[in-house]
C-alpha cells in the first residue's frame, strides 16, 4: 500500500482513505488495551507481513503464526465498512452534525471556599 500513488488528485484522497481504513482496526485495539494507536500503527508499518500487536500481552508478534488473525477478512471487512459509509454519505442530499455545547460550571454551593 505504501507504493500506491498516482498524479490525479481524487485518486490520491480515495488512497488516503483506504489507507487510514485500514489503521483503523489496529487503532481501536491497541487505545482499547491502554497503549497510543499511532505508536503501534508506526510500528506495524515497518514490520514484514504478517507481524502485528498482540493486545493481550503487549508485545509485537507473528499474528499469523500465533493464529490470532486471518489478515485477508481483517483488512476486507475495514474496506468494506469504510465503503459503506463513504458510499452513504457520499449518496445522502444532507447530513446533520450536532455542535458541542458549551455548558458552563454551575454555581458552587453558599458557604464553599472562595464566595464572599
Amino acid at each position: 500500500m505504501q507504493e500506491l500513488t498516482s498524479d490525479v488528485v481524487d485518486i490520491k484522497v480515495g488512497i488516503d482513505i483506504i489507507r487510514k481504513a485500514l489503521e483503523e482496526p489496529v487503532r481501536q485495539i491497541a487505545t482499547n488495551a491502554g497503549v497510543e494507536g499511532s505508536v503501534v500503527i508506526e510500528k506495524v508499518k515497518n514490520f514484514e507481513v504478517g507481524m502485528g500487536y498482540d493486545a493481550l500481552n503487549d508485545k509485537y508478534i507473528n499474528m499469523i503464526e500465533a493464529g490470532i488473525i486471518d489478515p485477508t477478512k481483517v483488512t476486507r471487512s475495514a474496506l468494506q465498512n469504510a465503503a459503506s459509509v463513504a458510499a452513504t454519505f457520499l449518496t445522502t442530499e444532507a447530513a446533520v452534525a450536532d455542535m458541542p455545547e458549551k455548558n458552563p460550571a454551575p454555581m458552587p454551593g453558599p458557604g464553599m471556599d472562595g464566595m464572599y
